[in-house]
């Protein structure tokens, strides 16, 4: 009997951090990548608009790509795609929200969706050379998520996608669980499976609770309500129409992202918009207090959205005022709790009442807790198991209740960025690795950030910089001025004479002793010496910039 051919899958992003989800399978000479996210910088990322995978895999394998398929339009799995086409075209597979979503950012960048794209319903079988991929619907915190069975002449793999056990999801559209039992029947190489809410005890309430104190909210209120949520999470959106509607009130919407996100569900059928409801943020600010309900961006207190600079008198369209409820519907991504205090603060500072906390019922996760996980693995029964998408805690807590439900310790396969799993009939194995840096955007600038960059940025933020500007005579090279000393971020120099005197000092004490005609000697100098006498006075490092500038004819 011929032996079955080995799957690969290949891991760019996703694994150990919560974002930036893409993966790659690999067959013979086919492949097919699964999503393509972005993940926001962190703290240590100053400057940074955004974070992409690292396409360098890709770019070496792209005669072999034969397709992308997105499971939902959430930022952390087609934010990349914009970026991804421009430099590799192949057609794009994704349900119709994700797809609309999407054209819409592309639009943006000037970009075309390739030839061969298409919609695919969930339940849809398609093929990409020699993947059969069928989507099931999954619940999560967007319409119109999929997981994917990935069939292959090396088996068949369940990717569950980002999932929850929803029993009444404001859609009424329930996970396929008869699906999922049916690919246990056929058998399961391998379950891929969000392991995000690996921690989290028992079950994920059910999105319609969130819609029940979202009607309290905006029935009990005597001033405006202010809703902030992921600008992506149509059925979040949907529940503060609703409510909105029931309490007799107005909608107007702020910001850009969460505009875009309400136009585009609403021609696709994705909200219902009961006519007359919706208004501009300009005549809602004319309305009466009780009567209007505004929803906005920035639930992870981003500097730049919408409610932070509400919240800090500085939008031009709209302002929080006193006796307003401001609900964020949301929780902090990890790394953003600091932020999201911030706003907060600056909420309660405006005479605002701020619901943010857990209990209260404005939030709840799009990732299914411990059981609802143990559910997924006891429907598929996978010989193989690899947790995905989370914190690489996350994806250890998900493998050991893999190990818990009876799947070989063998056969789970905890994995990182970068790593190559190889798949056969009998095993699992790490057969390589792959780039799978982070590539830093920056304004318009694309991978040009990397790590020297980043840590000079961190450095001038912590320690400043300081620009000693030389003039030598371009005959003797001996200095002809100077030196003068600039500093920026390090020292008040009004203050600090007496430093930036003993500084000049000790850069002409410095220049006495050098040849000033060899520039990299002295550029050293200065650097090595005056960054001593520095940290001696001052326990600082600041960034040196020495400027050298020739004067004379040199004759």
């Amino acid at each position: 009997m011929a032996k079955k051919q080995a799957l690969t899958v290949t891991f760019i992003g996703g694994l150990g951090e919560v974002g930036k989800n893409m993966m790659v399978f690999g067959c013979g000479e086919d492949m097919l990548i699964v999503d393509a996210g972005i993940t926001f910088p962190r703290d240590e990322d100053p400057g940074v608009d955004i974070i992409l995978p690292d396409f360098s895999f890709l770019h070496e394998n792209r005669d072999r790509l034969r397709g992308l398929v997105i499971t939902h339009g959430h930022e952390d799995h087609l934010g990349a795609v914009p970026y991804l086409l421009k430099e590799v075209r192949l057609p794009v597979y994704g349900t119709s929200l994700a797809l609309g979503l999407l054209e819409d950012k592309l639009r943006e960048q000037g970009v075309k969706l390739p030839r061969g794209s298409r919609t695919v319903t969930p339940g849809e079988k398609f093929r990409a050379a020699c993947f059969e991929v069928e989507t099931f619907r999954v619940n999560h915190s967007i319409a119109d998520t999929v997981g994917l069975a990935i069939d292959s002449p090396a088996g068949l793999v369940v990717h569950s996608g980002d999932f929850k056990f929803d029993q009444t999801p404001v859609d009424g559209k329930v996970t396929d669980l008869g699906r999922l039992a049916g690919y246990a029947e056929r058998g399961v190489l391998a379950l891929l499976s969000d392991s995000t809410n690996a921690e989290r005890p028992g079950y994920t309430p059910s999105e319609r609770t969130v819609g029940r104190a979202l009607d309290e909210i905006c029935r009990h209120a005597q001033g405006r309500v202010l809703v902030t949520t992921f600008a992506s999470n149509v059925h979040r959106i949907q529940q503060v129409l609703w409510a909105a509607g029931k309490a007799d009130r107005k909608v107007a919407v702020v910001g850009r992202s969460i505009e875009r996100t309400v136009e585009v569900a609403s021609r696709l059928g994705y909200l219902e918009v009961p006519d007359g409801l919706m208004v501009e943020v300009e005549q809602a600010n004319r309305l009466p207090a009780a009567g209007v309900v505004l929803m906005t961006t920035g639930s992870q207190g981003e500097p730049l959205s919408a409610l932070s600079r509400m919240a800090s008198g500085d939008h031009r369209r709209a302002e929080v005022r006193q006796g307003d409820t401001v609900v964020i519907a949301a929780t902090p991504v990890p790394g953003n709790e600091r932020l999201v205090a911030r706003t907060v603060d600056q909420l309660f500072r405006r005479g605002a009442e701020v619901v943010y906390e857990a209990h209260r019922g404005v939030h709840v996760s799009g990732h299914g807790s411990r059981e609802e996980l143990k559910l997924m693995i006891n429907l598929v029964r996978p010989k193989f198991f690899v947790p995905i998408h989370g914190a690489y805690r996350h994806l250890v807590r998900h493998a050991e209740l893999a190990c818990e439900l009876g799947i070989p310790e063998r056969n789970v396969q905890v994995a990182e960025n970068g790593a190559v799993l190889e798949f056969t009939g009998d095993r699992v194995r790490e057969a390589g690795r792959v780039p799978a840096e982070n590539v830093m955007v920056d304004g318009l600038g694309v991978g040009d950030v990397g790590g020297v960059v980043i840590r000079d940025r961190l450095q001038l933020a912590q320690e400043g910089v300081v620009v000693v500007f030389l003039v030598l005579d371009r005959k003797t090279g001996t200095l002809a001025a100077g030196p003068d000393i600039i500093s920026r971020g390090f020292v008040y120099m009004r203050e600090s004479e007496e430093l930036i005197g003993e500084a000049r000092q000790k850069v002409a004490e410095l220049l006495a002793r050098l040849d000033g005609r060899d520039w990299a000697a002295v550029k050293g100098a200065v650097r090595e010496g005056l960054g001593r006498f520095l940290f001696e006075r001052t326990g600082r490092r600041p960034v040196l910039l020495p400027v050298i500038l020739e004067v004379g004819d040199g004759q």
